[in-house]
């Protein structure tokens, strides 16, 4: 396997060989606004020279996007853009202007606002204020800060006079991300007229409770809420009662601040931003449209910075703060990008994301159940163009409370990249992964030393780390693609090249795994890491290696896995039972594991596995102060090695001196407590009700009945179908199939979900 250099070596090579000997170097301090203009008169004049553009202290309203195109530096120099350590520069989106308010009515002020662009957030004191919303803005809310299931009601659309040009907020219906819509206008029936609901990959619908309104006038009713009117020109703001607001405000101008654009073929080279703080871009959840390899995301190519078409360029040391998109998007070609220092936070979309172009991929599909036939597919192996990001590196960066807006969003992204190194970052308080890889396309990244937790906070069936492998093998019917992996077994490495290696991390996710290798995930080797809640799933894939992990409070999840999947379990230690869903084949090897007790042990020791396992407790050295190193040498004799303990996150005083850290579980509880199953006819049922057999079936919600077995005869039934309805009536759970069952028709008409959709039998 092509190995990665470590992100300080590939720096000490950079230094090596991209540095020309005895350039000349010239500091300009300028102003931002003359960034562009600066780079090209001195490259004019000295092609080949190192220049360093240095920003005075202050704060600056940019009118336009600095975009630095790759003719800007095609010599062989250095460009350095950097701001002022010690005395702080602040690059804003937006727009600072001075107003005249005046009281209003209900406790609200106005102000004549003209302007000639469209804006999203509005800033008091340097404080974003609540565009005016339904329900209020409330901080301790579980999701969007607050959602209520009548806010698209008829009753209260029946309410706003002139609702067009505000937005629905939306969680998708099986909680995989989120939508948005913006109002055009109301039908006579008072229904709405919208558009939008593109922003995720997998059509389904919103959610029929969580969602809000925002960006209604008669919603504002509330302090620190505004609106502002575009066809009176009339800003309005409530401010707290009995005080009236700043005069000195800002609203949000631009969505990206920094564009560095060039191609494989002329890429911008050797640029470095560092040292400055990003703050007040727009929002852009409208322009999150473009869908992924058949993942359940729509990206926006963009960002406060965005790297498009380049090499050895670095974004170091930098604070993105209060940003309505992402911040940063490595996008189509990048070599040796390196992402390094930085602290993200509140922030409506991404952090980091890498996406190559589709024109790299070879046979690539988009939507979930697209499928093309092998005859007529392209199966060579490996990438087509070289216009995707390679070698890059993000490490030591501080990520947290992002997807304040958008809830399809991870700290750190890849997607159709190869060779990425996300090392020593510590990222929380997120609504979905803190770690995604969206498809196979190309592997070897190395996932390392991360601290991610509090993850998976508004959505559902997803981990801490998450994957996806729906590649040119892949196909949603299950038949269909055990006959494909069957036939062609050498397909599956022809997108998945690489190996990716996830390895001493340390992963918390009470809302799902923590570490979920989803649909197809394929071609992992995954050691030395900490799970502290959620435990590790292995859905159908091939080619995993999971060994010497230490998973606390919980255990190994393998999931409808293959005939001869290759994969492996061995020598970790588990706390609980393992929790397999339609498993009939466990793989190459399932041995030399640690439970927590003997039953534990012959549970998995029934299935074939684990003939050479032992048990016991793990005698953790002190985990009220999150020091799991275990120290009985029982494990140990199974061939467990202990791995360092604090080494997790970042790494940098001044970001480690910031950095949360998860709760530590006391180690002892932590079995998912399922009910009995219901035999029938020869059959086995049970109550649908743990995570883990919604994400096996891909049920949006826990309403249906799991055939465990099917019953004699099938009926139609098979194994792993949810039972929804008999004929025309509801089957929620077993006690409603007992009794819809006793006065049904015959023959029975069954509705099931199988293959991840409705199917009447």
């Amino acid at each position: 396997m092509r190995q990665l250099f470590s992100f300080f070596v590939q720096s000490l090579l950079l230094a090596v060989f991209f540095s020309p000997a005895q350039a000349q170097h010239f500091v300009v301090d300028t102003d931002p606004a003359r960034t562009v203009q600066v780079i090209r008169e001195y490259r004019q004049k000295y092609p080949d020279c190192n220049l360093t553009i240095r920003y005075r202290p202050g704060t600056y309203y940019l009118d336009s996007t600095l975009v630095i195109p790759a003719a800007l530096t095609n010599g062989k120099g250095y460009t350095t853009i950097q701001g002022d350590a010690r005395h702080g520069v602040t690059l804003s989106g937006g727009k600072a202007l001075t107003v005249k308010w005046q009281p209003w009515k209900h406790g609200i002020y106005r102000t004549p606002l003209y302007i000639s662009f469209d804006f999203d957030q509005l800033y008091l004191d340097g404080v974003a204020q609540v565009r005016a919303r339904y329900p209020n803005y409330d901080s301790t809310a579980s999701h969007y800060n607050g959602y209520a299931a009548d806010a698209i009601s008829k009753s209260r659309i029946a309410g706003w006079q002139h609702p067009a040009g505000g937005y629905i907020h939306a969680l998708h219906k099986a909680e995989w991300g989120g939508y948005h819509y913006l109002i055009t206008g109301v039908n006579k029936d008072t229904s709405l007229q919208l558009t939008g609901g593109y922003q995720n990959n997998r059509q389904m619908g919103m959610h029929p409770t969580i969602r809000f309104v925002e960006n209604i006038f008669e919603e504002l009713d509330t302090a620190h809420e505004w609106f502002y009117d575009k066809a009176q020109r009339f800003l309005y703001y409530k401010p707290v009662a009995g005080k009236a607001p700043s005069s000195r405000i800002v609203v949000s101008r631009l969505s990206s601040i920094f564009i560095f654009r060039g191609d494989a073929n002329a890429p911008v080279q050797r640029v470095t931003v560092k040292d400055i703080r990003f703050t007040q871009a727009k929002a852009t959840f409208m322009e999150t449209r473009e869908p992924l390899l058949r993942s359940d995301w729509a990206i926006y190519r963009g960002g406060v910075i965005l790297l498009d078409g380049t090499r050895d360029c670095t974004v170091q040391h930098c604070v993105f703060e209060q940003n309505g998109g992402n911040a940063i998007f490595v996008s189509n070609f990048n070599r040796h990008a390196m992402i390094t220092g930085n602290r993200i936070q509140q922030l409506g979309a991404n952090a980091i994301a890498f996406a190559g172009s589709p024109d790299a991929v070879r046979a690539p599909l988009f939507a979930y159940n697209d499928r093309q036939a092998i005859a007529g597919m392209d199966t060579a192996r490996g990438p087509k163009t070289a216009n995707y990001p390679d070698s890059c590196a993000v490490v030591d960066n501080l990520i947290h409370d992002i997807g304040l807006i958008e809830k399809q969003v991870a700290g750190v992204q890849l997607s159709m990249s190869a060779h990425v190194q996300v090392a020593h970052n510590s990222i929380y308080n997120l609504p979905r992964a803190g770690i995604n890889i969206s498809e196979g396309t190309w592997g070897g990244h190395v996932i390392e030393y991360n601290d991610v937790f509090n993850t998976v906070l508004e959505t559902g069936d997803h981990g801490s780390f998450n994957s996806w492998g729906r590649d040119r093998w892949w196909y949603p019917d299950r038949k269909e693609m055990d006959s494909i992996a069957a036939r062609y077994p050498w397909l599956v490495q022809q997108d998945a090249v690489y190996t990716n290696i996830i390895r001493y991390n340390r992963f918390r996710c009470d809302h799902g795994w923590d570490i979920d290798l989803d649909d197809g995930s394929s071609n992992y080797e995954i050691y030395g890491n900490l799970c502290l809640h959620g435990g590790l799933k292995l859905r159908e894939g091939f080619k995993r290696k999971v060994y010497n992990n230490i998973i606390v409070n919980n255990s190994f999840h393998p999931h409808v896995w293959f005939r001869q999947s290759g994969d492996e379990f061995t020598g970790n230690i588990v706390m609980t039972r393992y929790k397999p869903i339609g498993i009939r084949y466990w793989g190459r090897e399932v041995d030399r594991n640690f439970f927590p007790d003997s039953l534990a042990l012959a549970m998995a020791q029934a299935n074939g596995t684990d003939q050479h396992s032992s048990y016991g407790d793990p005698a953790f050295a002190d985990p009220a102060a999150g020091d799991y190193t275990v120290r009985n040498p029982a494990a140990l004799a199974l061939g467990f090695k202990n791995f360092n303990q604090h080494r997790f996150g970042v790494v940098s005083p001044e970001l480690r001196a910031l950095a949360a850290h998860p709760v530590f579980p006391v180690p002892g509880a932590g079995a998912e407590a399922t009910t009995a199953s219901w035999a029938w006819q020869g059959g086995s049922f049970k109550n649908l009700e743990t995570l883990g057999e919604r994400s096996a079936t891909g049920m949006p919600d826990y309403e249906g009945v799991l055939v465990l077995k099917a019953p004699v005869p099938a009926m139609g039934l098979r194994e792993g179908d949810v039972i929804l309805l008999i004929g025309t009536r509801k089957v929620r759970n077993v006690h409603e199939l007992q009794q819809v069952l006793k006065t049904a028709e015959k023959p029975l008409k069954w509705t099931v979900f199988r293959n991840q959709q409705q199917l009447a039998l």
